[in-house]
């Protein structure tokens, strides 16, 4: 594939945003651990004492930074490009939390992120050019076409149900709860921050887009699933290791916002069968890394994992379903020692 001017701008954008992005989750893991052990309420919990906490808002900017670089990128590259180098920020996330946070990375998650970025690289070789809009109002006619309105229905629908069923239920035992959450927002947002970026891209070159209502509206959708995302993103940080909620945050997020992307915006329309194979087996690639950097970090706490495979046979989802007390004991390792008297005083209670 031959890159476009808008095309290599998107994709030195995207690049950027992914490693302050997964930078970010480092820090404001920090962050949540030092509000957590100076107020005696988590934020996995429904504490928010992480707002006083100037390193919580260090990472939150840095994100920010991310995100606008993100933001613009959309409005020069489709999302299928875009999109799947998000998986820039899983290696910049594991490799600061093996630094930073003691959540060890071995030999098999370096083996996962490896296969994160081929994939990723597979998937931008073969993404499609970006369509030309003239007008939001362009992109509202896509956005109101009835194959895309049934999967906001649907979304809308799962997302209701997972934060007030799921997420009382299981939310601090099963990680893919609030990920879900924030990745089916996150694919809604996506759409309308395309739609939006496209927009001021167009004002700016002399088009003004910001007469027309439908911008405004797509400005309102970008407001509310970020701000639902953020709240979900810092309980399951807070919740569960990092090293594990940002490959599936990714994984997650990366699949919905391709599957919206191509039914919105049509992406494969003009795209020949063999790209499309290759894209779908980039992000089969793509997903079996962030698959192997999840099991490995519940495998290295095994010690099984060194002496015979015949304890590996337990499916993936039992792990994520049942992952909460191994996730919380390999917490209770890497916190300050203040920190972790104080988590078991509030686990006796």
């Amino acid at each position: 594939m031959g890159f476009s001017q808008d095309n290599l701008k998107g994709f030195v954008l995207a690049l950027s945003s992914s490693a302050f992005i997964g930078a970010s989750f480092i820090i404001k893991k920090k962050g949540l651990r030092r509000a957590a052990a100076a107020s005696g309420v988590r934020a996995g919990v429904g504490g928010f004492s992480y707002l006083l906490e100037p390193l919580w808002w260090l990472g939150m900017i840095t994100m920010i930074v991310g995100e606008v670089a993100n933001f613009v990128a959309y409005a020069f590259a489709p999302a299928v490009l875009v999109t799947p180098l998000g998986a820039l920020s899983i290696i910049v996330s594991a490799v600061l939390a093996h630094f930073i946070l003691n959540e060890k990375l071995h030999q098999l998650g370096i083996l996962g992120c490896v296969m994160c970025i081929a994939g990723s690289i597979v998937i931008v070789i073969h993404a499609p050019q970006e369509r030309p809009i003239t007008s939001v109002q362009e992109i509202w006619s896509m956005a109101t076409q009835p194959a895309f309105l049934l999967y906001v229905g649907s979304v809308i629908v799962l997302v209701f149900i997972m934060i007030f069923y799921f997420a009382p239920q299981c939310g601090h035992s099963n990680v893919l709860v609030f990920t879900g959450i924030c990745s089916f927002m996150g694919s809604l947002s996506v759409m309308s921050v395309k739609a939006v970026g496209t927009a001021l891209k167009l004002t700016f070159e002399g088009n003004n887009q910001l007469l027309y209502p439908e911008t405004w509206f797509f400005v309102f959708i970008v407001a509310t699933c970020v701000i639902t995302q953020m709240n979900y993103l810092n309980k399951a940080l807070d919740t569960f290791n990092t090293a594990v909620v940002s490959p599936i945050y990714y994984v997650m997020f990366t699949s919905l916002t391709i599957l919206a992307s191509v039914i919105m915006f049509k992406d494969w329309d003009d795209q020949n069968v063999g790209n499309i194979i290759s894209e779908i087996c980039g992000l089969i690639v793509v997903l079996s890394g962030t698959i192997l950097l999840h099991t490995t970090r519940e495998f290295e706490r095994s010690s099984s994992f060194r002496g015979s495979y015949a304890s590996l046979s337990p499916t993936l989802s039992a792990r994520l379903c049942n992952g909460n007390g191994e996730f919380m004991k390999h917490e209770e390792e890497n916190l300050l020692p203040d920190e972790a008297v104080f988590f078991q005083r509030q686990e006796m209670h």
